[in-house]
């Protein structure tokens, strides 16, 4: 017996087949639903203009509350799509580059 964990999935496309990995496939769909939010996708193009940016920076540039922000960031960053940097009581977001070129990958080879 396998474990689902262990399983492919078979993607018929128009013209290949392609075989994903589930655990791969269970991660890309966590990624893809973290930037489908518009929201997110503002602290997203935010973070590109300004790239190392406080809670407080945020909230105040997107005029949201603090608590709907950190929300948001906590799914950003628990799909790598943030990282962050403490210095003292500061904590700094930031983009993660490597991420989005694996999503902006990843996309491309879903519309093939």
């Amino acid at each position: 017996m396998t474990n689902q964990r262990d399983a492919q999935v078979l993607l018929a496309t128009n013209s290949d087949n392609v075989l994903l990995d589930y655990t791969e496939l269970r991660k890309a769909v966590m990624v893809l639903r973290a930037v489908n939010h518009k929201l997110r996708q503002d602290i997203i193009e935010l973070l590109g203009k300004d790239p190392r940016m406080t809670v407080t920076d945020i909230y105040i540039k997107l005029r949201i509350e603090q608590s709907v922000a950190s929300q948001h960031l906590a799914i950003l960053r628990k799909a790598q799509i943030v990282t962050t940097d403490r210095e003292g009581k500061f904590i700094y977001y930031s983009l993660n580059p490597s991420r989005l070129e694996h999503i902006a990958g990843l996309v491309e080879e879903l519309v093939k």
